[in-house]
């Protein structure tokens, strides 16, 4: 009798205590999508001061417990939405009060029913990704998704257009999710920036993702409108340098009912200038100066319609086409003080391209919450014909001239079908698994009248078929997150009906990941991946990329892929007025694919620049970035990111002894430091100010040493028409100071330098009209099995 009274105590004590310990509960989705938002900030304020709070898990779901009996003020808050306040009364003794289900705004304007792009930029870091939501700040950058791209913290963009992520051109560069067939440089180069929604850097990817990409994946997300009725937004611009260049864009969208229908175009033609000057140090020494224009015009299509079916089942079909036509005109003028030597070289490439990608996706929502089903289709068509022209006149009069034309051919072709399927777990698991089907086609047609190559036909074939699946689980404070990926790789290169490279192997790519949240601001993460980059069609086919009377450049058919081992360590503080994030990356390098320059082996004085690889190679670095607004009327982003590869790798040096050149091995610890910092200021309601400052550091590889870059950037924009439209100004490079320059002593002594038309004045005008607003398709994201590029080199 006495232990039931001791134990119906005890249980009334433990009843009491729960009583006066309520809790507050609720679900925060994204209003635009209406899918869940992870790590939400939800703060518990008693007379301002914070009492408790907590933060949402991977289904957007929050609990917080061992509240009082009091009255308290809610805040939930995330980094790029708007901040909703509501407030949560336990003085009248529930245990429990719900929230219910809350819509999370994105942190844009809203007048009239018309969606305005928000002011200025903002960045969050998600668990597996940095998102930069762009603002007006970034769309005034430039003209294009290049210009843009130099402004992201951690993303560098060279004189070619070529990309890096942290230090590293082994990138991969997916649009709305999705690869492309078109080289990087050039399709970064025809989106307009007024078409860009969001870019998102996955420096880590799970195993879910595509393990192509050695520092990780970039993904340009482009607007797609699902408002209600009508809606468009128009943006035309003009840069301001040697030649004025224009671009133009529209968004727009009709949605009745079931069916919306939405559509993006953009355009960019101009005239561009670059000039350069690459010089030999030597006992031989000889200069040559480049002029070059190139007469670009580009034409970008999306179109495409959703077909919600009911709640669970929705269609989407679209399209994304790419129209470019080129004509660049090249000046080499060679100075050579031996006799016989110094000659002039005209050179002009007529490029016309296209890309067509085609889309059909079917997502359904089951009952179980969080539970889908994603099946997609793609296929994408990529037509490129290049025709050459090359005259060299000498001057001395006695000697003949010389003048050769040279055509090349690409097609491609790329099929994938993806199945991806999302289930939770209990209350805190999730469990992932998909597989695709990946089948690329590629072929080389070369024709030269000259005697520099013989005529040649190139086919270049994958065949990948892969299947993942990873598991995670959320508790108080710790989530994690383990994958892996199992891969079956084929390709096969074919030259003039000879096999020259093949390989065919299976492969496992495991990924882990690692969550902590001491506190509601604070998160840490480290991840571990393994990844692959494989040489793409630009680095292997053995056809002129481009030429000079004294360097031409071509691919290498017998490159291996690269692998790479990949660990992180990542920490966001979420602040008052803004948030702070960093990041410590290493990794671990076999066989790196990387440029190489060696003499021709038929004329030592002329030079072979194409692809090798280096040994095994180590990288560290670290990044550190930040959101923060000083006063209502300033606020920065500032950034900074260093990079360090120790390389072993072959180059070619002259022997002063005999003349001969011989190989020998070098190491070198490639070190690259870049810091930005973006500055807003807003003058009133409707004028803003901004100033944006670069620096990169000189890098010392194995082969070059290349030398600082820097400039400084300042632009204006003003607001009318009750927000719906606004006019930008920006003076990019102010005192004119960016420019490329290397020096090197391999294989000889020499030094050159490249510009383009960094100082340039852009003017932009956009105006919005239409109203409502719902939800889109949300796709997977999806990526490429090829290093992407080539080299380029104006």
């Amino acid at each position: 009798m006495k232990i039931k009274i001791l134990l119906l105590c005890l249980f009334s004590v433990l009843t009491a205590t729960q009583a006066q310990s309520p809790s507050l509960t609720g679900k925060v989705l994204d209003k635009t999508s209406n899918q869940p938002i992870s790590y939400v900030t939800i703060v518990v304020k008693k007379d301002g001061a914070i009492a408790s709070g907590g933060i949402t898990d991977d289904n957007g779901l929050f609990e917080v417990k061992k509240l009082e009996a009091k009255s308290y003020q809610v805040e939930i808050s995330f980094m790029g939405y708007k901040t909703y306040t509501t407030t949560a009364d336990f003085s009248t003794g529930q245990s429990s009060i719900s929230l219910g289900t809350i819509l999370l705004e994105d942190e844009t304007t809203q007048l009239q029913d018309v969606t305005i792009i928000a002011e200025r930029s903002t960045i969050e870091q998600k668990i597996d990704r940095k998102v930069i939501n762009v603002g007006r700040d970034l769309t005034t950058a430039g003209a294009t998704a290049s210009d843009i791209m130099s402004n992201v913290p951690s993303v560098n963009v060279d004189q070619d257009g070529r990309i890096s992520l942290r230090g590293n051109e082994n990138v991969r560069i997916l649009v709305d999710g999705r690869p492309t067939n078109i080289d990087a440089a050039q399709l970064l180069k025809q989106i307009p920036s007024t078409s860009i929604k969001r870019i998102e850097l996955i420096t880590n990817p799970s195993a879910k993702y595509n393990p192509e990409g050695m520092s990780g994946i970039i993904n340009i997300v482009l607007h797609k409108n699902s408002n209600d009725g009508f809606n468009a937004s128009i943006n035309t611009g003009v840069t301001f340098a040697e030649s004025p260049k224009i671009n133009n864009s529209v968004n727009m969208n009709y949605r009745r009912g079931k069916v919306n229908f939405f559509g993006t175009y953009g355009n960019n033609f101009g005239d561009q200038y670059n000039d350069g000057s690459i010089s030999r140090l030597d006992d031989k020494p000889n200069q040559q100066t480049l002029n070059i224009v190139n007469d670009n015009n580009s034409h970008l299509f999306k179109v495409g319609m959703d077909y919600y079916i009911d709640d669970r089942n929705t269609i989407s079909i679209y399209t994304n086409q790419n129209f470019y036509s080129g004509v660049g005109l090249i000046n080499v003028d060679l100075r050579d003080p031996r006799p016989g030597e110094s000659l002039f070289q005209r050179s002009k490439y007529v490029t016309d391209n296209t890309n067509g990608a085609y889309n059909l996706a079917y997502k359904h929502l089951f009952k179980k919450e969080g539970q889908t089903l994603d099946v997609e289709l793609n296929y994408s068509d990529y037509v490129e014909e290049q025709k050459a022209f090359f005259d060299t006149a000498f001057d001395d009069a006695t000697m003949p001239g010389r003048a050769y034309r040279d055509d090349i051919l690409d097609a491609r072709q790329n099929t994938t079908v993806n199945l991806d399927y999302v289930s939770p777990v209990g209350k805190t698991g999730n469990l992932e698994l998909g597989a695709e089907a990946r089948l690329v086609r590629t072929q080389t047609d070369y024709f030269n009248t000259g005697a520099s190559f013989e005529d040649a036909i190139y086919d270049y074939d994958l065949d990948i078929y892969s299947a993942y699946a990873t598991f995670g689980q959320r508790f108080d404070k710790f989530s994690y997150q383990l994958g892996a990926r199992f891969e079956s790789y084929k390709v096969n290169a074919v030259l003039n009906g000879a096999e020259v490279y093949s390989d065919d192997y299976v492969t496992l790519y495991p990924s882990a990941s690692l969550t902590y949240s001491p506190r509601e601001k604070d998160m840490f993460q480290l991840s571990y991946s393994r990844r692959v980059d494989r040489p793409s069609l630009e680095q292997t086919k053995p056809v002129r990329e481009f030429a000079t009377p004294k360097m031409i450049s071509f691919g290498n058919p017998e490159l291996d892929p690269q692998f790479t081992n990949s660990v992180e360590v990542n920490y966001t503080r979420s602040l008052e007025k803004g948030s702070i994030s960093g990041g410590l990356f290493l990794r671990s390098i076999n066989d790196e694919i990387n440029r190489y320059i060696y003499p021709d082996p038929e004329n030592p004085d002329s030079q072979i620049m194409t692809y090798d690889n280096f040994d095994n190679n180590t990288a560290f670095g670290f990044e550190l970035s930040a959101n923060y607004k000083i006063t209502k009327w300033w606020d920065v982003q500032p950034a900074i990111d260093y990079s360090n590869i120790s390389q072993r790798g072959v180059v070619s040096v002259e022997d002063t002894n005999t003349g001969n050149y011989t190989f020998i091995e070098r190491e070198a610890d490639v070190a690259a430091f870049n810091a930005r910092l973006n500055s807003n200021f807003k003058a009133t309601k409707s004028l803003r100010f901004l100033v944006f400052g670069f620096f990169r550091s000189g890098v010392e590889g194995i082969q070059f040493h290349t030398n600082d870059m820097y400039k400084i950037d300042i632009g204006a924009r003003y607001s009318f028409l009750k927000d719906k439209a606004s006019l930008s100004l920006r003076f990019n490079d102010v005192f004119d100071t960016m420019e490329f320059s290397y020096d090197t002593p391999y294989p000889y002594a020499q030094k050159a330098r490249f510009g383009w038309e960094s100082q340039s004045v852009f003017i932009n005008f956009n105006y919005s009209f239409g109203a409502g607003k719902n939800s889109a398709l949300q796709r997977k994201q999806r990526d490429d099995n090829t290093k992407q590029g080539g080299g380029g080199m104006f």
